[in-house]
């Protein structure tokens, strides 16, 4: 499976933006996909993750704020973003889970990993 991410860009402190994941293949059997993220000098961290059933899992500092959807159709997850706050910059990764792993928020879990878009908020 090959990710691209895209819809990163620079936006104003409590501004908007829809990320986009979209798979060379089909999605429909892939367990878990998330979103990470990683700003400069800081470990890369789960910002949320879905699994195929919908269930969805959020970091703590995005709660109410972000929404992480897949569409198996489209073979495409999204993680819309409002109320963005310039602790949110950092380069964001989308990753599938590795085949026969559950929910995990460590990133070693993950097998495959987009190229990453980067999202600059400013104040």
């Amino acid at each position: 499976v090959q990710l691209q991410a895209s819809g990163g860009g620079l936006v104003q402190a409590g501004g908007s933006l829809r990320l986009s994941c979209a798979a060379s293949g089909s999605i429909f059997s892939i367990n878990v996909m998330g979103w990470y993220r990683q700003a400069p000098g800081k470990e890369r961290e789960l910002v949320a993750h879905i699994t195929s059933g919908g269930t969805t899992n959020y970091a703590d500092s995005v709660k109410g704020r972000f929404t992480i959807a897949r569409d198996n159709a489209k073979n495409t997850m999204y993680l819309q973003m409002n109320s963005l706050k310039p602790g949110d910059t950092a380069v964001y990764y989308c990753a599938t889970v590795r085949l026969g792993y559950g929910s995990s928020r460590n990133p070693n879990d993950y097998e495959y990993w987009g190229q990453g878009t980067q999202v600059t908020v400013s104040s």
